[in-house]
């Protein structure tokens, strides 16, 4: 005597179904995890006027900072950028950047949406990411403030005059 057995072929309704079932249900059995809370943010790191004061240098291109105190620093940009035929294209911004822990805002809306985030790093180092094209920021073609600088002297810098 033979038993009623059901075949059905892979790929039917049917198989999709038991498949769809056995998985919602191991799935429900797992324990529940327990909420893990976010990690907490690391405090933000704080620099000194002694720390941010001085003349950085990436290539041609120079930073003049100065600590004004309440939050606010001196900033001043002297761009430059080589062409193959030797000639040279030129930047030059100043303006008073807002600082929170170790990072400065620059905004220079002059010419368009122009803005200059300053990462102040550990061993003099100063990272700079320019917000907006060269002309957005006033600046000869080619012309942009971003990189990786080192402080080439300490102390307050002298400013000097616009080109």
């Amino acid at each position: 005597m033979r038993g009623n057995l059901i075949t059905c072929a892979p790929n039917t309704k049917m198989t999709k179904v038991i498949l769809t079932t056995v998985f919602t249900l191991s799935v429900s059995l797992l324990p529940a995890r327990a909420q893990t809370p976010p990690p907490k943010p690391s405090p933000k790191a704080v620099v000194t006027a002694e720390q941010v004061n001085g003349v950085y240098r990436s290539y041609d291109n120079e930073f003049r900072i100065l600590a004004l105190g309440h939050g606010k620093l001196k900033v001043q940009f002297d761009g430059v950028y080589r062409t193959i035929s030797k000639s040279v294209n030129t930047g030059y911004a100043e303006g008073e950047a807002i600082i929170d822990g170790n990072v400065a805002t620059l905004d220079l809306p002059e010419f368009g949406p122009c803005k200059m985030n300053l990462v102040f790093l550990p061993h003099n180092r100063l990272k700079v990411i320019q917000e907006g094209d060269s002309p957005d920021c006033g600046f000869g073609h080619n012309v942009r403030a971003d990189g990786t600088y080192r402080k080439i002297r300490g102390g307050k810098p002298k400013f000097q005059s616009p080109p």
